[in-house]
């Protein structure tokens, strides 16, 4: 049997092959679409049992199967499975293009909708149905039937052109290769960093360190390096990814033009005047204007914080440093030694006190606090050593399984990510427990010691982590509404951002910390330093992140890609609206943009933002209930945000699960409060309102 079309249980990692792509995915696909040629034939008033489910049932098999292909790709981008994923790509998009503008099964739901039936099923059915409603005129359902095929190309060739704007930056990310032969040369990178690097260079059969571009590499080097042309080669070789300076196969900027021009173009055919357009139309914002006014009114406040920032790094580098001029290759380590002399730390002391296995069982124990849940290693087949398997539960029984895949590899696409593999739902035989997919990018173990994080990737660890609760927790029986699956682009991230707050906690680190080679636990002196310093240049970050998601939201609402102006000049335009640092005219930082050109967040990259409002005022919950219990890790506000946010998925608007959880709108303040800048403002309306 073809292992991809075993659904009884996990997917068996130690068999599925490349081979099985083609074979599986095809009778998938056929599968369905005999399916919804029978259902648009039948005669019979369309239900839920008759019409939803069936549709629901032969789809969730070929997600699922697509699914594991997909992640693969991510985890394991051999030429093997470049080539299977990629040949198959296109016959999958044309496929859910067909089904998406299928007039028959949109008719089907519609008489669904107006029929007694609908007022009679739960409210998350009568979501999924209206949700459906949505989805199919967003797909071009509605279309003439001469504008249909043009519609499905536009499809096919974007879902092709993402996929290649990955795989050209994770190619041009392994092509450089960094050689040290002079050990002097590593003045001020870690010893860990260093040894990592001495192992990649042994490995190779070749002497001396090798460096690379993936994040445990570059970070440091940027971070510690005393090396100040080792800096800037490398700066300027990530800056450059994917580029026009590098190899034309790789180059992502004729990538982007095409990406725009068909995302306009799709918008156009659906009867919207530009692509941020139709991606708002299933997220909370309600227009442009309300997003541009909310970035550009919290770049506002965050603004004189970022140019102090920035006055205090130059005078520092020029005093302290002897650097008279502040390139953008010096910004992170003349930011490391001035940190160092204000807060008399470093992030290489801290990290020590990081090693990976209390790291988990520290992330575990604040899941088991919060939520009265327990976390376990689990058996199942996987897709590479590094990976692991965990079940997680309550009272004994099971809600749901989770890979973790922690550490960097050449074949392993960059950043972190949460991939739902199975979806909660209920079935003939009971309930189906969701299985999620947890990946990051972190230094693996080197010189037999065990990993260490640093705080960072802590933090990322349990970005993820929230992001597979929102998976895992979820207590609703219809797969379209469970977990993540219909929850709004921009409150996705409420949960992720929201657990990163009890990386600050110190019952949190004082429990899940201890020195690498002594044992001991973090002290509390290093701990009040690290408070001390955690909005260190937090103005600057702020805009950063602000001048990403301007870009993306102009770049897909006011920006010709067939005009004169281009995706460079835009993005200075913008720079120069809200950023206080710039950049070389070299640097090509859309080519490495892969939120919104790899990715799903095109026009939605504010969510970050968006959602760490809604995270930071949920977390102020926990801050208030601890200031009687003496702990933010209060099972009892943990129980109700299971209940209002994480056991619910998508099954209501994420506004009305906020404030159940909440009892009111959600404050821009503890946002603000925790970036250590002003407060006294509400997001409502088209931005902040004062709030009197």
């Amino acid at each position: 049997m073809n292992p991809l079309l075993d659904f009884a249980s996990l997917p068996r990692f130690d068999a599925i092959a490349p081979e099985h792509v083609g074979p599986a995915i095809r009778q998938l696909i056929a599968e369905n679409r005999k399916l919804a040629a029978e259902l648009s034939a039948s005669p019979n008033p369309p239900s839920w049992d008759t019409f939803v489910q069936p549709l629901t049932d032969a789809g969730e098999q070929l997600s699922r199967a697509w699914g594991i292909v997909g992640h693969l790709h991510s985890v394991m981008d051999i030429p093997e499975w470049r080539e299977a994923y990629n040949a198959l790509l296109p016959e999958v998009t044309v496929w859910y293009a067909e089904l998406g503008q299928n007039e028959a099964i949109f008719a089907k739901v519609r008489q669904l909708r107006e029929s007694s039936g609908y007022a009679a099923l739960p409210a998350p059915r009568r979501r999924i149905v209206d949700n459906d409603l949505r989805d199919f005129r967003l797909s071009g359902a509605e279309l003439p039937e001469d504008k249909k095929p043009r519609f499905k190309k536009i499809q096919e060739e974007t879902s092709a052109l993402a996929t290649k704007f990955a795989e050209n930056l994770l190619d041009a990310t392994n092509a450089h290769e960094e050689w040290i032969s002079d050990e002097a040369d590593l003045a001020g990178i870690p010893a860990d960093v260093r040894a990592a690097a001495r192992d990649a260079a042994e490995r190779d059969g070749k002497p001396g360190w090798k460096f690379t571009l993936h994040a445990p590499d570059f970070i440091p080097v940027m971070q510690y390096a005393e090396n100040r042309e080792l800096r800037a080669r490398m700066y300027r070789a990530y800056a450059t990814r994917a580029a026009e300076f590098g190899k034309p196969d790789w180059n992502n900027g004729p990538l982007i033009n095409r990406l725009l021009q068909l995302r306009a173009e799709e918008a156009a055919l659906l009867g919207y005047g530009n692509y941020a357009q139709v991606s708002l139309v299933p997220k909370m914002a309600e227009s442009i204007t309300q997003v541009a006014a909310f970035l550009r009114e919290l770049a506002a406040k965050a603004k004189p914080f970022a140019e102090r920032d920035v006055a205090e790094l130059r005078e520092f580098t020029r005093i302290t440093l002897g650097l008279n001029t502040l390139e953008s290759w010096d910004i992170a380590w003349a930011s490391e030694k001035l940190k160092q002399a204000r807060y008399a730390f470093s992030d290489v002391e801290v990290k020590q006190y990081f090693p990976e296995h209390k790291v988990m069982d520290g992330l575990f124990r604040v899941i088991a606090s919060l939520f009265s849940v327990q976390i376990e290693p689990a058996q199942a087949t996987v897709w590479h050593p590094d990976a692991r398997f965990y079940r997680i539960s309550r009272g004994g029984e099971t809600l749901g399984h989770f890979f973790v895949d922690l550490y960097a590899r050449a074949t392993k696409r960059g950043g972190a990510w949460m991939q739902d593999a199975i979806g909660r739902r209920k079935t003939a035989n009971g309930i189906q427990t969701p299985v999620a997919y947890l990946c990051c990018n972190f230094p693996a173990p080197v010189g037999g010691k065990p990993a260490t994080f640093s705080h960072d990737d802590v933090l990322t660890l349990f970005h993820e982590m929230g992001h597979g609760l929102h998976h895992l927790l979820t207590q609703v029986d219809d797969l379209a509404v469970s977990g993540i699956d219909g929850v709004e682009w921009d409150a996705v991230e409420l949960p992720s951002q929201f657990m990163e707050n009890f990386c600050w906690e110190w019952d949190v680190l004082a429990g899940m910390t201890a020195h690498v080679d002594t044992g001991q636990p973090l002290p509390r002196a290093l701990y009040d330093k690290m408070i001390a310093a955690k909005n260190f240049q937090s103005g600057m970050q702020t805009l950063r992140q602000i001048e990403f998601a301007l870009f993306d939201l102009l770049l897909h609402s006011e920006f010709d890609p067939q005009g004169e102006r281009t995706v460079q000049q835009l993005l200075t335009e913008v720079r120069e609206e809200v950023a206080v640092l710039f950049p070389p005219d070299w640097h090509r930082f859309p080519q490495s943009f892969s939120h919104i050109f790899g990715g799903g967040y095109a026009a939605g990259y504010y969510s970050y933002k968006w959602a760490e409002v809604l995270s930071a005022d949920a977390y102020s919950a926990f801050e208030e209930s601890g200031q009687q219990t003496g702990s933010a890790l209060d099972p009892v506000t943990g129980a109700k945000f299971w209940r209002e946010i994480l056991a619910v998925g998508g099954s209501r608007p994420a506004m009305e699960s906020f404030k159940a959880f909440r009892g009111r709108e959600p404050s821009v303040d503890a946002l603000l409060r925790h970036n250590g800048m002003a407060t006294g403002y509400r997001l409502q309306g088209s931005g902040f309102s004062k709030i009197s």
